[in-house]
């Protein structure tokens, strides 16, 4: 769903990040703010940019440069790491085999979950189960993506500290049986540029919402292909803005909070000659959390139930296994 939106707020969330877990953090004035600006942006535009993130600019670069790297590889390289049912959907995907509203996607990436062990979730989790494939080379890749992901983990933690307080629940709302065990997603993809005489470039990811809960997006500098569907139709770019992630929030979240928040349609159009990277964190709940509205979004909605009951490694293996030609 659209919302009425020409433009996509920014948030600077270092009061927020400066108070997280702490006893006062729901009397701050600063973490106020904060949590008064993220409410408006999940009503009205499910996006936003959030500054004062405090994870290095420097590492920023660095994972987008070893991205860079890693597709400039020849295929037969790329593929040693090749996705599959049997590595439990993680390592490399190539151009046109992530398939969005039944088309190809003209992107290539790999696909990143938390690790499972075999056994963990018994049968109901077999589906998703094995670890990340990092490549050998470059040979820094692995290092420099978890110190990332570690970093993605603790900054979406606490913005959804700030999301629970908006709602106008306690801090820890999304900590514990519902995403302290957070079931992440990373996705680090190419998008390549126009080829020749070609004015227009196929969709690299068509119309879409995200299926977890927070979204947070480093994509190169300068290059505007990520759009965001409004109300009216129009496509907005959610331009590359140096300091910032874009983050949007996703379908769980659409359900915890009982349709007061909900996401917004977005796709990716890399309409520049040059190569697009980007590499996109997804914050999502547990495993085997089970979703439904939260008992203080269903009293500000008047009781009702917009949204059914969903466990969400359900939800995500029914996508997962849909997502791909193989």
């Amino acid at each position: 769903m659209g919302f009425d939106f020409h433009s996509i707020p920014i948030i600077d969330v270092s009061p927020l990040l400066d108070k997280c877990d702490r006893p006062m953090m729901v009397e701050d004035q600063g973490v106020l703010k904060v949590v008064r600006e993220l409410d408006e942006a999940c009503r009205v535009a499910g996006f936003f940019y959030v500054k004062g993130h405090g994870i290095p600019d420097s590492l920023v670069k660095e994972v987008k440069e070893v991205t860079r790297k890693f597709f400039d590889l020849p295929y037969e390289e790329k593929v040693k790491i090749k996705m599959s049912p049997k590595t439990g959907y993680r390592g490399y995907q190539r151009l046109g085999e992530n398939i969005t509203l039944g088309k190809p996607d003209m992107h290539e990436a790999i696909d990143c979950y938390r690790p499972m062990e075999s056994g963990e979730y018994g049968s109901f989790g077999k589906t998703m189960e094995g670890k990340n494939l990092w490549p050998e080379n470059p040979a820094n890749f692995k290092s420099l993506m978890e110190e990332y992901i570690s970093l993605q983990k603790e900054l979406a933690r606490k913005i959804m500290q700030g999301i629970a307080l908006a709602l106008g629940g306690p801090p820890e709302t999304f900590e514990g049986e519902r995403a302290g065990n957070s079931f992440w997603v990373m996705r680090i993809i190419g998008y390549p540029g126009l080829a020749g005489e070609m004015q227009y470039n196929d969709v690299g990811c068509d119309a879409h919402t995200d299926y977890g809960l927070l979204t947070l997006v480093n994509q190169d500098d300068g290059i505007h292909a990520l759009q965001v569907k409004n109300r009216a139709g129009e496509w907005i770019c959610a331009v590359s803005i140096p300091g910032t992630f874009v983050c949007n929030i996703g379908d769980m979240l659409k359900v915890w909070s009982n349709g007061l928040y909900e996401p917004t349609l977005h796709r990716v159009v890399n309409n520049s000659p040059k190569y697009r990277v980007s590499v996109v964190f997804f914050y999502e709940p547990n495993f085997d959390t089970a979703v439904e509205p939260l008992d203080f979004c269903k009293e500000k909605t008047s009781g009702v139930v917009r949204y059914q009951r969903v466990v969400y490694g359900e939800h995500l293996v029914r996508k997962v296994t849909t997502n791909f030609s193989t």
